[in-house]
């Protein structure tokens, strides 16, 4: 009896992981990006970051969707400024030319079949001269209302659209 209820509830289990939406992303040759973290400790945690960011996604998407990411380049808001006494670079923020970039590379499926694929060259020009829904302490903030943009128009319109 108790194998037949463990089977029963794999069965369920996987027929509701089967229906349900998916974020994957990945990172090409972060090591060359344009600008994350040289330091491999704080690369890490900044592509840790972006990638918790995008599986909030998932909540977003319809039943059976998945988003297949694959970040070909980063370059955030601002200029570090490298400090020459020690401790951590600081980064700058001026509302100038230093605006965040991203590179990527997306693939939606829905249940196993392609819905729309492409490539995209994001950027936030005004990205200090908007109100921004993220905490001053979130140190991508800018770079994620700059997603939620891209993510608004090209994913969740689009496919509500169908």
């Amino acid at each position: 009896m108790r194998a037949i209820t463990r089977s029963v509830l794999a069965a369920a289990l996987l027929a509701c992981g089967a229906a349900s939406a998916q974020v994957s992303v990945s990172y090409v040759k972060p090591e060359d990006f344009a600008d994350v973290p040289r330091n491999a400790i704080e690369r890490e945690r900044v592509l840790k970051d972006f990638s918790s960011y995008f599986d909030t996604w998932s909540a977003k998407l319809p039943a059976g969707q998945t988003l297949k990411i694959e970040v070909l380049d980063i370059d955030l808001a601002g200029r570090m400024w490298p400090r020459h006494n020690g401790g951590e670079d600081i980064r700058v923020l001026n509302d100038g030319a230093d605006w965040p970039r991203m590179r990527l590379r997306y693939t939606l499926e829905q249940d196993g079949q392609s819905v729309r694929s492409g490539d995209e060259q994001l950027a936030n020009m005004s990205y200090m001269q908007r109100i921004n829904r993220y905490w001053e302490t979130d140190t991508l903030r800018y770079e994620k209302q700059m997603l939620d943009e891209w993510f608004d128009k090209t994913i969740v319109r689009k496919t509500a659209a169908r």
